[in-house]
């Protein structure tokens, strides 16, 4: 029987080769709808292909867009920028500026070094964002499932003081994120129990998601995720706010019913507005894991629809 770092390591691959494949049809050009793109810019001076962001920009902007960060998820253990074209060509049509970014990868790369490269892309964003026609005092940061996560935990890093270094930095400066879109997000690695007591999960699945947990904070779960608070944002929007503690930026969340992480989505929205903030939740009727990226659908179209008016009325 295959392990789940078998099948992990098996979506890997057949995501990357199904990415080469469309990306290479003439649909898929980002020109065709009126995007440029610059693929493998590096973000932290290193030679790693890890700390390299590629950049969709409309090619005709009258004025400054609002620059959109995008983190792109896969249990914290695979996927790439590269498969998450889709996403970042939705936002730039929509006349966004885009930074798609990597990240290293658990478990060679565990906690915190996918946050680390996060916060550090998206300093690389404000200091470079208007060289590409962005505006770096409007960002949006987003991400779906690992990386809905890796954004929610920069977002409390930019509104609480935290003591991790990077985290830090984050608050000091006063990161301009003007919006956050986190999108089915895994924010809560500290009790994985709440999906393996699940009565009508498969077993295959309750692996998939210990696995993904287990991957970014280590084993045992539980006492490792002690160490590494933000690998959890959602637990730590939702404790008392500190008196030096900002308000929240708009949240934009979504998941389908057939997604076990929904829960977590409701628990966000819930923690946003106890904060003070506003988070809008879109929940789609029996939709899976992933629908967002199956953009010929009518979920995933509805989806996009709602998150560029959000934007609009958020951000401009």
């Amino acid at each position: 029987m295959a392990s789940v770092l078998d099948i992990r390591r098996s979506i890997d691959r057949s995501a990357h080769l199904a990415s080469r494949v469309i990306y290479a049809l003439p649909v898929a050009y980002p020109s065709l709808y009126g995007v440029e793109l610059e693929r493998d810019v590096p973000y932290r001076g290193t030679p790693d292909p890890a700390h390299t962001l590629d950049i969709y920009r409309p090619k005709t902007l009258s004025k400054r867009s609002p620059a959109v960060m995008y983190v792109h998820g896969g249990a914290f253990s695979t996927l790439s920028k590269d498969t998450h074209r889709v996403m970042a060509l939705n936002f730039a049509a929509r006349g966004y500026v885009v930074f798609n970014i990597n990240y290293r990868l658990a478990p060679t790369h565990g906690y915190p070094a996918p946050l680390e490269d996060a916060a550090a892309a998206l300093w690389w964003v404000e200091t470079n964002a208007a060289r590409y026609g962005a505006d770096p005092s409007r960002i949006v940061l987003a991400g779906e499932s690992a990386g809905a996560n890796l954004v929610t935990a920069l977002a409390v890093s930019a509104i609480e003081p935290r003591p991790e270094p990077f985290a830090r930095t984050i608050y000091d400066r006063n990161a301009p994120i003007r919006a956050v879109v986190a999108i089915y997000g895994l924010l809560d690695v500290h009790d994985l129990h709440r999906f393996t007591a699940h009565p009508r999960l498969m077993p295959w699945l309750k692996a998939m998601i210990v696995d993904a947990g287990a991957s970014y904070v280590g084993r045992p779960i539980r006492e490792r995720a002690m160490d590494a608070p933000l690998a959890s944002p959602l637990r730590l929007l939702a404790a008392p706010a500190s008196d030096v503690a900002r308000p929240p930026p708009p949240f934009f969340a979504a998941a389908g019913t057939a997604d076990p992480l929904l829960d977590d989505s409701r628990r966000l929205q819930a923690a946003i507005e106890g904060r003070g903030g506003l988070c809008r939740l879109e929940i789609f009727p029996g939709e899976i894991h992933g629908f967002n990226a199956l953009v010929w659908r009518k979920a995933a179209q509805d989806k996009w629809r709602a998150v560029a008016e959000f934007l609009r009325h958020h951000v401009g």
